[in-house]
Order: structure tokens, then sequence, then C-alpha cells
């Protein structure tokens, strides 16, 4: 995953340390010196994130990060202060005004990667949430819009996991001077029980346990249904960065390092609940509007009409975010076949499975719609041809290697899809461009015996997909 990083500081050293370690693992660095210019550039370069310092000139940067999540066009922009300063006052005040992190000088870098990776992958989530509110309002099916900073932060649903008592009724005692209803658990299995049982906006999980795994716990409420979208909140010593590290790559959202300042922990705690319920709000949204106007009844799949609608948006998105999008066109081999063979309830049911299956292997902000019959269109912002292509075949062979259970006839049938990719990284391309290319990959897929992908154009495809176009 790529990302786009401004590096905000007014000293030059300072810029060109933080610039060289990002480009160094992959990241586009952008720069400015001053909080004006920072400004300026967030709002032209659409960054995934933002390393902003703290101590410069005629602008502080607790004056930029208030600026910025005042703006409407880069609120939602992730801010990591980077300062000297240690005094929590200092976090506190910065998460006020709406910083998601602090890195102290001189930079770790096991935290900053931890860091920008988590909230790049946040970001990128939140972006597809709003692209599709987006999308439906320009639909008509879709009205109401908010920033996140409106959603409360207080009067929260929290689970506390800790195996020292004294430690976990001081947390508890803290946040329900806010109101916050506080559940405790003092084992990962308990917590596992708890957190299934009831709905949370957030779990504080303790790293310091002495007979738990704290990052087997947060990969276990990750994979589980109930708490798969639950913001996680750790708390680790000082020298454990190495843990807090690998617990953002699996899916925490946030750290504490104790001892626990109060104020820290309410101001962190506010940021997660704020967010989860803005991105609630957007997912209920979403649903409610769009299941009967932009789905299909089938499949549950988005239709045809969203689709013309999103990928439009999606392709002209590329002006912002510079990064490429790919099509997948696909669809089932011989399915006439097995609506003549086997009736049109057996297809029914071979196209619901094709498209879950489908919906289970991709990211979370690809998009899968029924774009008519039996054939299917996956959009796939940030996606380079060649990885596109490795989706495509890996989709392939999911589908191909598991026979279906369609009900009747008694034996399970073996199901097969051919699939066509292209892409484009122009923003003002025509998505039916987009669209013709794939379909002209998967023609030749088809013809080339079925059950085959094929990329329109590139040279250093990946080996068994074949060329086309």
């Amino acid at each position: 995953m790529s990302a786009r990083i401004l590096v905000v500081d007014d000293i030059l050293p300072n810029v060109k340390l933080l610039e060289i370690k990002l480009t160094r693992e992959y990241f586009d660095v952008v720069t400015a010196f001053n909080g004006a210019d920072a400004l300026t550039v967030a709002r032209e370069q659409a960054p995934d994130l933002i390393l902003l310092d703290v101590m410069m000139p005629e602008m502080d940067g607790f004056e930029v990060c208030r600026r910025l999540k005042a703006d409407p066009m880069t609120q939602h922009i992730p801010v990591v202060m980077v300062t000297a300063l240690s005094d929590s006052a200092d976090r506190v005040r910065g998460l006020e005004v709406g910083a998601d992190d602090f890195l102290t000088k001189p930079v770790n870098d096991t935290a900053l990667f931890a860091r920008v990776r988590s909230l790049t992958r946040l970001k990128m989530m939140m972006d597809e949430w709003r692209a599709r509110e987006t999308t439906s309002g320009e639909l008509g099916v879709l009205h109401s819009r908010a920033a996140e900073t409106a959603e409360a932060g207080d009067k929260a649903a929290v689970l506390v996991v800790e195996d020292s008592r004294i430690d976990a009724e001081k947390v508890a005692e803290s946040l329900e001077w806010e109101k916050d209803r506080v559940s405790l658990a003092h084992t990962a299995e308990d917590a596992m029980v708890i957190g299934q049982a009831a709905t949370f906006d957030l779990i504080v999980i303790s790293l310091t346990m002495l007979s738990e795994d704290g990052l087997r716990l947060c990969s276990h409420l990750r994979n589980a249904e109930r708490t798969r979208q639950t913001p996680i909140l750790l708390m680790a010593d000082d020298a454990d960065m190495g843990r807090v590290a690998k617990g953002l790559e699996i899916g925490a959202n946030d750290y504490l390092v104790k001892p626990i300042d109060r104020n820290e922990l309410l101001a962190r705690k506010r940021t997660q609940v704020r967010r989860k319920r803005y991105q609630d709000r957007l997912r209920a949204n979403y649903e409610m509007s769009l299941s009967m106007a932009l789905t299909d009844g089938l499949t549950g799949l988005f239709n045809r009409r969203y689709l013309s609608t999103h990928l439009a948006r999606t392709i002209q998105r590329i002006a912002e975010t510079q990064k490429p999008v790919s099509a997948i066109l696909f669809d089932i081999d011989h399915f006439k076949a097995v609506n003549d063979t086997h009736g049109h309830d057996v297809g029914d049911n071979v196209l619901k499975e094709v498209a879950g299956r489908v919906s289970r292997n991709l990211r979370n902000f690809d998009t899968v719609a029924r774009y008519g019959g039996e054939e299917f269109v996956i959009v796939m912002p940030d996606a380079s041809l060649e990885a596109a292509a490795l989706v495509a075949d890996r989709l392939r062979q999911q589908i191909a290697s598991e026979p279906f259970d369609a009900s009747k006839p008694a034996e399970p049938l073996t199901v097969t899809i051919s699939l066509g990719v292209a892409m484009t990284q122009d923003p003002a391309s025509h998505p039916d461009d987009l669209l013709r290319n794939a379909d002209r990959a998967l023609y030749d897929a088809k013809r080339a015996g079925r059950n085959r992908v094929a990329a329109y154009g590139g040279d250093n495809l990946p080996p068994g997909i074949m060329t086309a176009g």
C-alpha cells in the first residue's frame, strides 16, 4: 500500500531526515516549511497523512492542526504531531485540536512506520465510505452529511481488559468520569465472551498483563464479527514500542503509555469513539439508503446503476490521489448450461455463492457490482494492473477449487470463471473505456479456453496471466 505523506517542519535537516526515512519505505513525500504553506499543500496535494512539527514560528502546529480539522477539504487527513515536548498536557492539547498521535524527537523508526501504516490504512477505508456516501447523494438517495468531529465522544460503552484489578479500576474510574459505561475483563477468555455478547464503542487492552497475550487477543477480536470494527486502544510500557507497533499492524487503533494520564486517556477515548460513531453512521446510512435503489436483489451486490456513478467518481479521484484504478470484469463459464440443465433456482444459488466468495476475498474498500446476468465488475482503487491481475487469479482459483453446494443436484457443481483486467491512471478517462478494455481482456480469456485471467496491456504480468489488447 503506497501513501502520500506531508512533512511539515521549519528546520530543513528535520524535514530531510523524515523524507529519507519515508522514501526508503516507498512512501511518496511532499514537504512544507511553515504552517501557511502546510495548509495550502494539504488542500492541493491531498496527502494521506501529515507529520506536523509543533514548535514553528508565526503559526505553531496546534493552530495548523486546528485549521486543518476545521476545513472540510482536509479534516479527514490524519495528523501526527512531531515534537520535543513530553508533557502530557501538550499531548492532550494536540488531541483536543484533532491530532491523531504524537511522536517525540528523536523519532523512533518503529513507532513512526507503525503509526504511518496504521493511520493511512484507516484513512483509505474512511475515504471509501465517504466516497460511497457522496455517490449515494449524487443518485438522490442520501442527503445528510456531517463531519466526524460533530459526533459525541462521551457516554460510550467501553470494555477494559487488564489482569491487574487495581489498574483496571483506575482506568474504569477515569472513564466513568465522562459517564462511560465500563465493563471489566481480567482474562482474554472473558474479554472474548463479553465482547461478543454486547456492542462496545471502544476496547482497551493492556499489553502488560502477566498471564495473557494482549496482541493475540487483539488479533482474535479483529477476526470476530461483532468486534471487527470496534476501535482498540492499547496500554503499554514505554520500553515496549515493538509490541505496540505489532499491535497497530494487526488492527489496534491507538495506544497509551503507562502510567496512564487521565486527561490523555479521555482525549484518546473521545477521538476513537467519535470516529467509530461517524463510521457507524456512514455505514448505517449506506445500508439503509442503498439497499433498495442501488443493490442487486439476488446477490446483495451493488447494481449497474451504482457502479456507473461510483466508477466515474473513483477515476476522477486519481487527480487527488495520483494512484491508479483497476477494474476486473468477469463472468461465470457456461452459465447457460447450468440454468438449462439444473434450473434457474440452482443458477440463482450459483450467482449468490460466486458473489459471496468474491466479496469475502477482497479488500474492504474494493467495490463489487453485478453488471448483468452472470457478469460482475470489481473496482479496485490504488491497484496497479499487475496487482489487480494477481487478485483476479486468486479469485479464479478460489472459485474453481471448491465445488458449489447448490442444493440441487445431489452432486456439487464445479464452477469456473473467466476474468479480464484493465487499469487507468488518467483522471479524465471515461469509465466506459476502462470497462471496454476489461471486456476485451475477458473475451481473450474466454477464447483461450475459459477459467483464465487476461490483462489489457502490461509488459510485466505475473506468471499465468495472459496479455490482451
